[in-house]
């Protein structure tokens, strides 16, 4: 929904209606009141809901009025996209640039200000009901109106999956029962990522401890798909699992964990050989940078998957004009669980 499908003196209005009914009620302001362009989206994911917003310099009160009158008792996982935010809650604040997480709890008080930026500010947000967390409220306090760095770890694994199911929603890829799936998994991520900035990860749930084991793994290969030493051995001794149980952990998808590596290593460079900006890369360069030792296994395996030697679909692709403008990953497919 945009906001510019409205007059201009409605748009704010519409947007404070769709935020009170889809995040939480606020006391908003804004410089762009006259005329303010935004977005929202709102997606059920099973258990939690996600929100795709953005929006120009406002401001957001939640006052302890509004919480006694209306509080759904949910705690809000935010990704900023674009643009800083200023956030302030339990007498502490912080400024987050994009990149940042932000815990915020809807039964305290707070106050959040979207600076102004080159763009329009953005965001992604998970509502989390408080009994969906397997941690204890007076510890999740603690992590309250703290900006949470996504470099590494399950942060980083964390955001990359909310960035994915995003698209996903926003592209029309998810339908009823994915959403289920979508959000289950990353109600996991949320709670094994918390619950390790806490030291908390006894509370958690063998579930949620094998989902958020096998985010590590998979984001373990993704970043190691270049190597060919890369195989199931060698990730089951990095993660002190046996490789008997890490074949476990990938029993309910539809390929082995070989199988797996072998179609990500498949993806990239099938993206590598549409990309008119390598068309000079030969073609075994980009089985090496892949993790494909020999080309004529490359090439085997390559037309196995899709029909036709590398080097004719590179052809095909780059005389076509197909072209790959990024190397995002594509949207997480849900991992499925037991029963």
């Amino acid at each position: 929904m945009r906001s510019e499908d409205l007059p201009a003196p409605d748009r704010f209005q519409w947007w404070r209606e769709q935020c009170a009914k889809g995040v939480v009620p606020t006391v908003a302001s804004s410089p762009h009141a006259g005329d303010f362009r935004a977005t929202v989206t709102f997606a059920e994911l099973g258990p939690l809901q996600l929100s795709v917003l953005t929006f120009p310099e406002v401001r957001a009160v939640r006052t302890p009025a509004l919480v006694r009158r209306s509080d759904p008792e949910e705690y809000g996982l935010s990704l900023i996209t674009a643009n800083d935010l200023w956030f302030a809650q339990r007498d502490r604040d912080c400024r987050l640039e994009p990149g940042r997480l932000l815990l915020h709890d809807t039964s305290q008080p707070f106050d959040s200000r979207a600076l102004p930026g080159s763009g329009p500010g953005g965001m992604l947000m998970l509502q989390i009901p408080r009994t969906a967390l397997p941690l204890r409220p007076r510890r999740l306090d603690q992590l309250l109106a703290r900006g949470l760095p996504t470099r590494a770890g399950m942060d980083a694994i964390l955001a990359r999956y909310l960035t994915g199911v995003a698209d996903a929603v926003e592209n029309g890829e998810v339908g009823e029962r994915e959403a289920g799936q979508l959000g289950r998994t990353a109600l996991d991520l949320v709670a094994a990522t918390l619950a390790t900035h806490l030291g908390d990860e006894e509370h958690l749930t063998p579930e949620t401890r094998r989902q958020a084991l096998l985010a590590r793994i998979e984001a373990f290969i993704e970043l190691n798909l270049g190597d060919p030493e890369l195989t199931p051995t060698t990730i089951a001794a990095h993660h002190h699992i046996s490789p008997a149980y890490l074949h476990r952990l990938f029993q309910p998808r539809e390929l082995t964990v070989a199988a797996w590596i072998r179609h990500q290593r498949l993806e990239r460079a099938r993206v590598d050989l549409a990309d008119p900006r390598q068309r000079l890369r030969p073609v075994h360069a980009i089985a090496a940078r892949w993790g494909f030792r020999h080309p004529a296994e490359f090439s085997r395996t390559f037309r196995t998957a899709h029909g036709v030697p590398p080097s004719d679909y590179r052809h095909h692709a780059l005389t076509a004009g197909t072209t790959e403008p990024d190397r995002r990953a594509p949207a997480p497919r849900p991992v499925a669980t037991p029963g």
